[in-house]
């Protein structure tokens, strides 16, 4: 057998009975399988003319009614008129090509990054299917006893690099959550009222959140409150606008598992928290507050010195607002509430989070893990901690991470080759040399704000330019957007390999939200199907489409 090199230019590639290969200039015209004609089209690889040779159909009326009668088979509401039809004249020669005559390699080792739009000719009816706003998901299998390895017990080892398929459903319905907190965001944006006063001691108070997982209860909205404020002119200037620069803002929420089954397929109870990213003006402040400030003032040190996170995110984390206390407070005290009533049960807590709330989740992870081992629970063993991050810049230095990894905080880092946001704060590399000279010029010791940043955890590298769907220059907004993130996790084999062929993520709201970014001949079909109606033309508001198929649970 001859051996193929995968780097082969991207046209179509035949394989003769004589096992040479040929080049053939790439056509765009509808290939079907002559494998096995008589069954429903392959979507990438349909080809008219080979179901005619294997059939041995002529031209003329007895092609015509071979296709109507195929049509017909397929469940086609009409048939081909005879102006859509045309005329495949045999090409002799090709009758005795063998088994494997009518197969486009091309197609079958294609290079996932090539910039060459794909067509979709003849592959409508999956289209169609991909345009649906109901997802269609992966089966969600049985984790049972090997759920601390989904879990991270052993950092996701052997299960990145090919993806495992059941690990991927878990990642995507993380996600999921965390498209929830946004949606609970931009549908109330003035999130703190009086009446919502009370809504932290009592359960009384009704508040939604839009969720796209029935099986979880949410039991509590999470707040944070920015430590800056703005001058009273801007809400003069702008009073609707009065969200923008509010202090406390809705960032998420506390959830838990309560379905049987559910509970049963994971192998635990799983409390979850997940934390959107940054909405609002001040949060876009204290983002930019980007110097390293001691995670509390008693830490010892390590051996790489006194472990500091940005001091922006501190701030988010730790500040109380006017009527509510700090998103610290709050989930330490949910989180030993929900322990408390389920301590007789395996449990879990997995915090999630995109962007400012990756950031935040290993903050909430780090502060989780002291709290329970502390003994301020009545549970001896105290459940493991997972971090399930997108988009996350980094939080802090060195030894901030091995303070998180002696805990045994589990952090799986999703990130995007594109995401300019997982790169930052992108140090200043100073030599020692010059770093003396500026000393005897200024007399001050040379440090940059964002010297010793590390990322933490194990990491999962996505690639916009895997994707058939993105174009592959797509825009920074595109690259760290949430749905995008999802799309290409969805899509992710391993690193060698092409997207998934059968990946069933829906693609409507990746058009919705990235008209732009999304190569021409797929938003043309789409609007040409009808199957989607857009949203304008807004690219990487992640947060503010509607999620398909939410559900609105009552927090109690």
């Amino acid at each position: 057998m001859p051996t193929l090199n995968p780097k082969l230019p991207s046209n179509s590639l035949y394989l003769s009975p004589t096992h040479h290969l040929q080049t053939k200039r790439a056509t765009f015209k509808s290939r079907m399988s002559p494998l096995k004609p008589l069954t429903p089209p392959n979507p990438k690889v349909v080809s008219l003319s080979a179901v005619l040779d294997d059939a041995n159909v002529g031209s003329g009326d007895s092609a015509r009614l071979h296709l109507s009668n195929l049509d017909r088979l397929l469940g086609k509401r009409q048939s081909p008129s005879s102006e859509e039809v045309r005329e495949f004249p045999v090409d002799e020669e090709k009758k005795g090509r063998g088994l494997f005559g009518g197969l486009n390699f091309a197609r079958i080792w294609k290079d996932g990054s090539a910039e060459v739009e794909e067509t979709v000719e003849g592959g409508g009816n999956c289209f169609q299917q991909l345009l649906s706003t109901t997802n269609e998901y992966s089966p969600r299998n049985g984790l049972g006893g090997r759920w601390r390895e989904y879990h991270g017990r052993d950092d996701w080892a052997g299960m990145l690099d090919p993806l495992d398929e059941n690990l991927r459903r878990e990642v995507v319905r993380y996600g999921e959550f965390v498209q929830a907190a946004y949606h609970a965001f931009h549908s109330s944006p003035a999130t703190w009222t009086g009446e919502e006063e009370g809504m932290e001691t009592s359960t009384s108070s009704a508040c939604h959140v839009a969720s796209v997982d029935r099986t979880y209860r949410v039991t509590r909205n999470l707040y944070a409150t920015s430590s800056v404020g703005l001058p009273g002119w801007v809400d003069d200037v702008a009073p609707d606008l009065g969200w923008l620069t509010q202090r406390s803002s809705r960032i998420g929420y506390v959830a838990v598992c309560d379905d049987r089954r559910e509970i049963q397929r994971m192998g635990r109870r799983d409390i979850v928290i997940a934390l959107r990213g940054t909405s609002t003006c001040l949060e876009w402040a204290e983002n930019l507050r980007a110097n390293l400030v001691p995670v509390s003032d008693d830490e010892a040190l390590t051996s790489h010195g006194k472990p500091k996170v940005e001091c922006g995110f501190l701030s988010l984390y730790k500040t109380n607002g006017v009527h509510i206390p700090s998103l610290s407070e709050s989930i330490v005290r949910e989180v030993k509430d929900l322990i408390e009533t389920y301590k007789n049960e395996t449990l879990s807590i997995t915090v999630t989070g995109h962007s400012l709330g990756a950031a935040l989740a290993l903050l909430v992870a780090d502060e989780l893990s002291t709290v329970l081992v502390s003994g301020s629970t009545s549970i001896t063993q105290p459940p493991p901690v997972a971090v399930f991050s997108f988009g996350g810049p980094k939080v802090g230095n060195r030894s901030f991470g091995d303070r998180i990894k002696s805990k045994n905080v589990k952090v799986l880092r999703i990130v995007n080759n594109q995401d300019i946001i997982t790169k930052v704060p992108a140090g200043i590399s100073l030599n020692e040399s010059t770093k003396q000279q500026l000393r005897k010029l200024a007399r001050i010791e040379v440090t940059t704000p964002w010297d010793g940043y590390s990322h933490v955890g194990t990491e999962l590298r996505v690639d916009t330019r895997m994707s058939p769907y993105l174009r592959p220059d797509a825009d920074a907004v595109c690259c760290h957007d949430l749905e995008a993130y999802l799309h290409l996790v969805d899509g992710f084999l391993s690193s060698n390999c092409p997207f998934r062929s059968n990946a069933k993520r829906s693609l409507a709201k990746l058009i919705n939200e990235q008209r732009s970014n999304v190569k021409r001949l797929y938003t043309s079909n789409a609007m040409a199907t009808g199957g989607l109606e857009f949203e304008g033309a807004r690219s990487g508001t992640t947060s503010s489409a509607t999620l398909p198929r939410t559900r609105n649970i009552l927090v109690q």
